[in-house]
């Protein structure tokens, strides 16, 4: 096996990314108990170098320790998560309600999806190896880490019990963290040689990146609608390559894209924590079309295909989206230009689908997100459009969660260090420019 670098062989790629949420200190004076995940984070990176041919200078791991003071972080987790070949989260309940750890599962999530639509495998890619740091009860798991289904008894019972942490701490179970730490070092590389997935893109603006995790709660639900044209009816002039049997077989990026549109939106919202159901819109256009004042099931994408407006009923479907305030639904109209096709209809469409999606005098319509011409500028739009029908559905629908349904974590921990919307957060080594390397010291509890 031999090591990858990045662009032009200037900055090797990182073997794999280790995800993980900072512990804060309870007294400014005490020792910075983040040296612990250091530990682990060596002890892992010296297996995984044994176990492969990585020549000198290609980093077996990558952990934001690695960082410099005054050095750009976000640049520096945004290529680490470009180029590494595994990612590694380290379960513990503070994990799922770090922004950070989100973003960072978001982001490598995004770049397996890309990866997927472009092959032709219809064998799932993943490239996720989640680690116990602290275990988490499976009911506290938001979706992303549930649809895993990892049975970390593999690496034995002592270690599921405790994670990495109570091993490393406890001095009798010392024998179990060493041979649970290799075995995680034989999974990365066994995932790293089966899963090869492509680059991602290193300067996306990874500030701007939403997290996996949604609130604590029950799951959310998002309704993915497709309007589109299939093989049978389409306009005379449009071929077939982008259309198969159902309208939920479009793919505009064909053949950039092996995958319909709507499977691949359906893998981006799932990695922001949605439990998503689709649709095909002209089969059954209630959740968007309600006329009776009842409040909307779910936020809802409608994925629009322009040439399917060419005919004046699915334009009238259309019409009657923004003809009553929907906020709760965001139009997404992608348009390839690189299909050879799209130049001679695009004037004409553009204009017929503009004027079924511009509201009447008084009306506010729902989000919109025009002219995507490229994969990767849909997936980048998604959260967009997903967070703004969200927000939409908040105003509009009764109560939600529905009361009886299982809560995840709390907002608050414990300790007092909160987490998310309208909670403060404590400062921790989050958001420390720099961080301690102490060499932890031997623990005596037995």
């Amino acid at each position: 096996m031999v090591g990858a670098a990045g662009p032009g062989g200037e900055e090797p790629k990182p073997y794999f990314f280790l995800s993980y949420a900072h512990t804060p200190k309870n007294h400014p004076k005490d020792r910075d108990p983040n040296v612990w995940v250091e530990r682990f984070y060596r002890d892992l990176s010296a297996h995984v170098l044994a176990l492969t041919s990585l020549p000198a200078g290609v980093p077996a791991g990558f952990m934001d320790q690695q960082m410099q003071p005054g050095e750009g972080w976000q640049e520096r987790l945004s290529e680490a998560l470009a180029y590494c070949r595994v990612f590694v989260p380290l379960y513990s309940p503070r994990y799922f309600l770090s922004e950070q750890c989100g973003r960072e599962w978001f982001v490598f999530s995004q770049r397996a999806a890309h990866h997927q639509a472009r092959s032709n495998s219809g064998s799932p890619v993943n490239g996720i190896v989640p680690a116990l740091w602290v275990p988490v009860p499976t009911r506290q798991l938001p979706q992303p880490a549930e649809r895993l289904q990892f049975n970390h008894a593999t690496f034995g019972d002592d270690y599921a019990d405790e994670g990495f942490y109570g091993l490393i701490k406890l001095r009798y179970l010392r024998d179990q963290y060493e041979r649970a730490v290799y075995l995680l070092a034989k999974r990365i590389v066994s995932v790293a040689e089966q899963t090869l997935i492509a680059d991602g893109d290193p300067h996306q603006n990874y500030g701007a990146m939403p997290s996996a995790f949604g609130p604590p709660g029950a799951p959310r639900e998002l309704q993915v609608s497709v309007l589109a044209c299939c093989r049978t009816d389409r306009p005379e002039d449009r071929g077939e390559d982008c259309y198969g049997t159902h309208a939920r077989d479009w793919n505009p990026f064909h053949p950039r894209s092996s995958r319909p549109l709507a499977d691949h939106a359906v893998d981006l919202a799932r990695n922001l924590d949605y439990v998503v159901r689709v649709r095909e819109f002209e089969t059954d256009p209630k959740q968007l079309l309600i006329d009776d004042g009842a409040p909307p099931e779910a936020p809802a994408l409608l994925l629009l295909d322009r040439w399917a407006l060419d005919r004046p009923d699915r334009r009238e479907l259309v019409r009657r989206i923004y003809a009553q305030d929907r906020p709760w639904v965001s139009v997404m109209d992608p348009w390839n230009r690189e299909d050879p096709e799209s130049p001679s209809r695009e004037s004409e469409l553009r204009r017929l689908t503009d004027a079924a999606l511009t509201p009447p005098a008084g009306v506010r319509g729902g989000h919109r997100s025009a002219g995507m011409t490229t994969l990767e500028a849909f997936s980048r739009e998604l959260p967009i459009a997903v967070r703004a029908a969200s927000r939409g559905y908040a105003e509009h629908a009764p109560t939600y969660p529905p009361a009886g349904q299982h809560q995840r974590l709390p907002k608050v921990l414990p300790s007092g260090v909160g987490y998310g919307a309208g909670v403060p957060v404590q400062r921790t080594a989050d958001t420390d420019e720099s961080q301690g390397n102490a060499e932890p010291a031997e623990d005596s509890t037995t």
